[in-house]
């Protein structure tokens, strides 16, 4: 790769050739402000606040898509550059209300942000639009009020997901992101992974705000508050406060939720653990020849996947685990054995997880969920609206004292911590896997052949002999690549970890907006970091576990584990006018 020198402002600096302006300007640390940009997606030079003036040319240029050259020389901050900044702002804010204040995205707001940081004013008319806000959804909520058309949920969800749910309707000024025949979400095959609304820079796309009904619970306090938090909260939600991204944040997570009010705060990683110990069980029958799958069997863990598994590729449910995600067996948990332990009706318990994934939302209201006709979750809040929760009441978070969670429901192995990254489920279920079906301890913990950022990673575990072919797919058009490669029969696998999201849960849906190019690693890092300070590593390894099965399920797959840890899926492929129950459409 070769370098060549550019002059930003006058001053020289080498880079890449293969570098953007942006990138140069990214790297020689001069401020470049951009709405449509993304680094995980196509730059397409739409919202044009990243012009710069560069000798030679007579229009200004846009940074994002403009390619360096030798000797370039460019200006990010001239008189013409600020004049066409503000203006193109100032047109911007003359279609977007001014509603901040009660914007969910009030202070993380990009366009806010520059707003506040060039001193916009509002210089034009205002012509407002008046858009039906589209809450259909049970995870997100689309407002295209706020819409500045920068075109990201349609490039993540093109791109990243291979999904295409949105596409550019009218053009010009009228042009919005919107779902085949502008229908609501609920009737589209969106699978809930909320990646638009993680990349979207305003408040047009969001997660559904779930946290006000919590809220409203924290102040009554009439229940037995429960709540559990995912294995990619805590490498997270640190970031909402500041801090670097992969900063692990376990104990003053658990602080904080105790100074919100919760009675019990309870780790998902304990039912990854238990997860490990039902899907392990059943991957075992599985290649021993008594499991009840066909070849290869699908891990179930992740709402994005069985969504996309039941609207689109419904011939493969026979394939998938019947174990529940982690938070779903935690719920079972919580609302039986927990229950009885405290001597509480289930129905006075309001339990909350905390979730990197905007489908967890969608997951707790499918009917399968249910036990006795009660919700076992009562709700879901993402990283991001955890975070919302803990500057509302004020707390500083950074500063916190640390705290642990609650047994026995708090205790877990290195196994459930690396759930949270893509390969993590696979590795988990390969360590108990291998030394409960050769009764052998593992001569390596790690499996470094399933980790990494590969969309698509294969690789062959060697159990006593006997040859297990296995599969990581994570993001979307990654996934939907591999199901297609096993229906032509072109690859064979003996297991399969899928998970919807690129990265795994560590880039899930509700996780903190960032527009950093690595930050998916920092927090994979920090992942792992949590796996190798742990003294006990394999699921099966974990007392706590141990003493679960021992007082309440018995064994895996046993009768009770069966009825309590175990789901079914349902065949949902029809066209998007089937399912909206539309004749025609003009």
């Amino acid at each position: 790769m070769g370098k060549v020198t550019v002059f930003i402002n006058d001053k020289p600096y080498e880079t890449s050739e293969d570098n953007t302006v942006l990138q140069a300007c990214e790297e020689a640390g001069v401020y470049i402000p951009t709405l449509c940009h993304h680094p995980e997606l196509t730059d397409v030079g739409a919202c044009r606040a990243c012009a710069v003036e560069v000798e030679g040319a007579r229009t200004l240029m846009t940074a994002c898509t403009t390619m360096v050259r030798d000797g370039m020389r460019l200006r990010t901050s001239s008189e013409r550059v600020e004049m066409a900044l503000k203006q193109n702002l100032s047109l911007i804010l003359s279609r977007h209300p001014n509603d901040c204040m009660t914007c969910e995205l009030n202070g993380r707001c990009e366009f806010q942000n520059l707003i506040n940081r060039y001193d916009i004013q509002d210089t034009y008319p205002k012509e407002l639009r008046n858009f039906k806000i589209d809450d259909t959804s049970p995870a997100i909520i689309r407002d295209m009020n706020k819409c500045i058309d920068c075109g990201r949920c349609v490039r993540v969800c093109e791109e990243i997901q291979g999904l295409g749910i949105y596409t550019f309707s009218e053009r010009g000024a009228e042009s919005l992101p919107v779902p085949a025949y502008d229908l609501p979400m609920k009737y589209t095959d969106c699978i809930a992974c909320g990646q638009c609304s993680a990349v979207c820079p305003v408040g047009a796309i969001m997660e559904q705000p779930d946290y006000k009904q919590v809220e409203v619970e924290l102040r009554k306090h009439e229940k037995v508050l429960i709540v559990q938090t995912a294995p990619a909260v805590r490498v997270a939600i640190s970031e909402e406060f500041g801090a670097e991204p992969g900063h692990i944040s376990t104990k003053k997570m658990v602080a904080a939720l105790r100074k919100l009010g919760f009675d019990y705060v309870f780790d998902t990683n304990f039912a990854a653990d238990l997860t490990i110990m039902e899907e392990g069980s059943e991957l075992i029958e599985q290649l021993m020849g008594r499991g009840e799958h066909p070849s290869p069997m699908f891990t179930s863990c992740c709402p994005g996947w069985i969504n996309l598994l039941e609207k689109h590729y419904p011939e493969f449910i026979p394939n998938v685990s019947s174990a529940k995600s982690p938070q779903e067996m935690m719920a079972a948990t919580v609302k039986t054995y927990f229950a009885q332990k405290i001597g509480v009706d289930p129905k006075n318990i309001y339990l909350v997880s905390v979730m990197p994934c905007t489908a967890k939302k969608d997951e707790i209201i499918r009917p399968q969920h249910y036990l006795n006709d009660i919700q076992l979750i009562d709700k879901v809040i993402t990283t991001r609206e955890l975070a919302r929760m803990i500057k509302i009441h004020k707390i500083n978070f950074l500063d916190l004292a640390d705290e642990d969670y609650d047994a026995p429901l708090g205790l877990s192995t290195g196994a459930g911590a690396i759930f949270g990254v893509t390969g993590g489920v696979m590795e988990a279920a390969l360590r108990t896997g291998y030394e409960l079906a050769t009764g052998k301890t593992l001569p390596k913990i790690e499996f470094s052949n399933v980790r990494g950022f590969d969309g698509v990673k294969d690789a062959e575990v060697d159990l006593e002999g006997k040859k297990v072919h296995i599969a990581v797919a994570h993001g979307t058009s990654n996934v939907m690549s591999l199901l297609e490669k096993i229906k032509s029969g072109e690859v064979h696998y003996d297991f399969v970890e899928i998970m919807a999201c690129y990265g795994g849960c560590i880039g899930g849906g509700g996780q903190p907006k960032s527009t950093d190019p690595n930050i998916l690693e920092k927090r994979a890092k920090a992942i792992y970091s949590i796996d190798e300070s742990k003294t006990l590593r394999k699921s099966h390894e974990n007392p706590a576990i141990k003493q679960l099965y021992a007082e309440f399920y018995g064994k895996p797959l046993s009768e009770l584990s069966k009825k309590l840890l175990h789901t079914y899926y349902t065949n949902r492929k029809s066209s998007i006018l089937e399912r909206a129950n539309v004749t025609s459409v003009s």
